[in-house]
Order: C-alpha cells, then sequence, then structure tokens
C-alpha cells in the first residue's frame, strides 16, 4: 500500500450556496488556486466533496504554500493534510488510518509531549460502513495509547480533522481560517478610488472579497506636488494585488482641475467639486476599461464631504454606482483592517495628496444641488475631464510571488 501523501485540502463554504450556478465558481476558485501556487511543488487541482486538493510534493513548501492559499478569496478553511486508501476491509482501512495519524501526532509533538487532544470525523462517503463517533473513538483510543495524552473533546491542544470520502480518508492536525468571500471575478470588474491614505485600500480589499476584480485610479497633484503619493499608492496597488493577482493603477494628474475650480468657485464647495470631478474622471476610465462600479472608501461622517447631503450632490455627477464598503465603519474599525491587512504601515506615510492641495478650511457639510450647478456652470467640465484623460498615466501591477 502507497505511502499517505502530502496535499493541500481547501474547504469552501459560500460556494456550496450557489445551486446550479455552483460550478461556475468552483472553476473560478480553481483557477486562483493555479494562480497563487504557480511556481510552487504541487500537482493538479482536484475536486473532492466540497473540498479542492491539491497535491504537495514538498512538504518544506508548505509555509509559502500556507501563506499564498490564506491570500484566496472563495476558501472557508484550509489545512495541510495526509491522504490513506481506504478499501472494501473497513477494518484494515481503518487500521493503516490509525498508524499514519500516530505517526504523524508523534512526528509533530518532537520533544514536547501532546498534553490533550480529539478527534472529529466527518463522514462524507456514507456507504463506508464505521460511523464518524466510532473512528472518532478508534483513532483516539490509538493516539492515546502511543502518546499518554488525555482526551479532551471541547478544549483539546491538538485537534486531529479526519474526512472520510470513497475510496480515502484525508486527516490533518491544523486547521487554517481562509479569505472566506467569493472568487475574484465572480462579480464583475470595479473601478476603486486609491487615495494613498488607510481608507481606501481597506475599501477595495472588502470588494475583491465579494469577489470583484479590482482596478485602481490615484488623483494627484502635479504639477503642483511631487510623487509622493505616487509612490504610495503604487505600493499600496503591490500589497493589494497579492489577493487578486493582478490590477491595472490609473495615475490621473488632478493638480491643474483643481486649479481651474479654485480660479472660478468660492472656497466652500470646491471639495465636493473636487470629488465631482474625480467621479466623472473615474467613470470615463472605468467604462472603457470594462469596469460596472466605482467603489471609494467613504465613511459616513468621517470628513466634511462624507455627510449624507454632500455623498449625494456628489454621487449625482456620477452615472456608474458608487459602492462604499466602509460606510459603516468608524475609523478605528477601518485602521484595525488596514492593520491585519498589512497596508496601514505604508498608508500612514506622510505625502503631499491632492485631497491636501487648495481646501479650504470650513468646506461645506450641506452643498445645495442648485448652488453646485450654478458653480459648474462656471467650468467647462467637459474639457476638464478631457484634460485630465489625455495624461492618465497606467501602471500594470502584478504579484511578485506569483508573476511569471
Amino acid at each position: 500500500m502507497a505511502a499517505p501523501a502530502d496535499l493541500i485540502v481547501m474547504r469552501y463554504h459560500e460556494i456550496a450556496l450557489k445551486g446550479r450556478n455552483r460550478p461556475y465558481f468552483v472553476r473560478r476558485l480553481v483557477d486562483q488556486v493555479v494562480r497563487a501556487t504557480a511556481g510552487l511543488p504541487v500537482g493538479a487541482v482536484g475536486r473532492a466533496s466540497a473540498r479542492l486538493v491539491l497535491p504537495l510534493h514538498d512538504r518544506g513548501a508548505w509555509p509559502e504554500a500556507r501563506g499564498r492559499v490564506g491570500r484566496i478569496f472563495g476558501l472557508a478553511n484550509f489545512s495541510l493534510a495526509r491522504a490513506v486508501a481506504l478499501d472494501a476491509d473497513a477494518d484494515a482501512s481503518l487500521e493503516r488510518l490509525g498508524d499514519a495519524v500516530v505517526d504523524a501526532v508523534v512526528d509533530a509533538s518532537g520533544a514536547r509531549p501532546v498534553e490533550s487532544f480529539r478527534v472529529q470525523t466527518k463522514r462524507a462517503d456514507k456507504r463506508f460502513p464505521i460511523g464518524s463517533p466510532e473512528v472518532s473513538r478508534r483513532l483516539g483510543a490509538r493516539i492515546r495509547g502511543a502518546t499518554g495524552a488525555r482526551v479532551d473533546l471541547d478544549h483539546g491542544a491538538l485537534t486531529v480533522a479526519v474526512d472520510v470520502l470513497p475510496g480515502r480518508a484525508f486527516f490533518s492536525l491544523e486547521k487554517v481560517a481562509g479569505a472566506g468571500g467569493l472568487p475574484v471575478g465572480t462579480s464583475g470588474r470595479v473601478l476603486a478610488l486609491l487615495s494613498g491614505g488607510i481608507d481606501s485600500p481597506v475599501a477595495a480589499w472588502r470588494m475583491m472579497r465579494r469577489g470583484c476584480a479590482v482596478d485602481f485610479v490615484h488623483f494627484h497633484s502635479a504639477p503642483f506636488h511631487d510623487r509622493t503619493s505616487q509612490e504610495k499608492a503604487r505600493r499600496l496597488a503591490e500589497e493589494l494585488v497579492r489577493w487578486e493577482g493582478g490590477a491595472t493603477l490609473h495615475m490621473v494628474a488632478f493638480g491643474e482641475v483643481q486649479r481651474q475650480i479654485v480660479a472660478s468657485v468660492g472656497r466652500p464647495i470646491r471639495v465636493v467639486l473636487y470629488r465631482r470631478m474625480m467621479l466623472r474622471i473615474a467613470e470615463a476610465i472605468a467604462r472603457r476599461i470594462g469596469a460596472e462600479a466605482l467603489v471609494t472608501g467613504e465613511s459616513l461622517g468621517q470628513v466634511a464631504s462624507q455627510t449624507l447631503p454632500n455623498l449625494a450632490v456628489i454621487e449625482s455627477a456620477c452615472g456608474l454606482p458608487v459602492l462604499r464598503p466602509l460606510i459603516g465603519m468608524d475609523k478605528g474599525e477601518i485602521a484595525n483592517q488596514a492593520e491585519r491587512l498589512g497596508t496601514f504601515e505604508t498608508s500612514i506615510i506622510p505625502d503631499q495628496d491632492c485631497c491636501q492641495l487648495f481646501v479650504p478650511r470650513h468646506p461645506t457639510t450641506r452643498a445645495d444641488p442648485e448652488e453646485i450647478a450654478a458653480a459648474e456652470a462656471r467650468l467647462d467640465v467637459d474639457a476638464l475631464v478631457a484634460l485630465a484623460l489625455t495624461a492618465v498615466e497606467r501602471v500594470k501591477i502584478r504579484d511578485a510571488a506569483t508573476a511569471s
């Protein structure tokens, strides 16, 4: 009988609820697994009862594989497991499984004995004649006899997870939480406004988690400011594409647009006009690339432009849906998620952001639509949008770990 084989077992949850559309989501998830594990010593992705199975040919590659698989949206959890063949002799099969489990537990414990453990069995193949409780009981007896550890079904220091499938069983000693959500690309393409601050990268990430392929647009204040904000935006995009594989970052020189607004419009409503112009320009880029919505990092009430009246006036300039995944989150919640995501340290680097250029001390919090319309009538809005679009710099960003 062949020795137990190492493999990564990946379990999906939300996808399992998709009914007749499930095969499409599973195919896209497989595509993401292949992308994320490119260059690693792995085999072809297989399927096994609401699980994906990826052979791992070199156990030493597990730490790198673990990091990459942990950034695949659509997985509830995953584990480094071993497969043991099952045959018609259920008792002999269970003995072989017990031998492999005991060897793995002893190897994993090393010089530090296992104090307590539990065995959790799921029998997906109901034709296997030994039920899940009995499988757990027998394997537990083998582990206890080999290690002297006590059984603790509620708080065991070690959990041995066993999946009984047709013709084989998987077992693992560690279950890793997955990224959740839906596979990137299953919900369409969006364009995220990436400011360089704390909020917008988190907003973009949350839309990736809901299955969107996300491209980015960054507005900077050239020629009035240096390239600091552009460099930050690129670094943030490089962090974010680790979760989706690749994206395009559109750099828009916005300083001249701001200057012309300042020359024609009173101070209190300038920020609202800036935001309306940004959405118009972003919409034009989005339509060129086939994006179906814009994404912003706005949070209700966080700054003057993010009151309900202002948000309504700003959004009315755009013909695409504007998605605001952070709208109900406070700054602390957003910052905590940015730290977990790994973008926080980059976001807080000082820069010369376009939001700091020509900003009035007391911007309006309740923009009047008629006043905004009158102000924009003094501007050649179409010409300003065209001006910004003529000098867009497009930067292809790829995940360095998986790029060929």
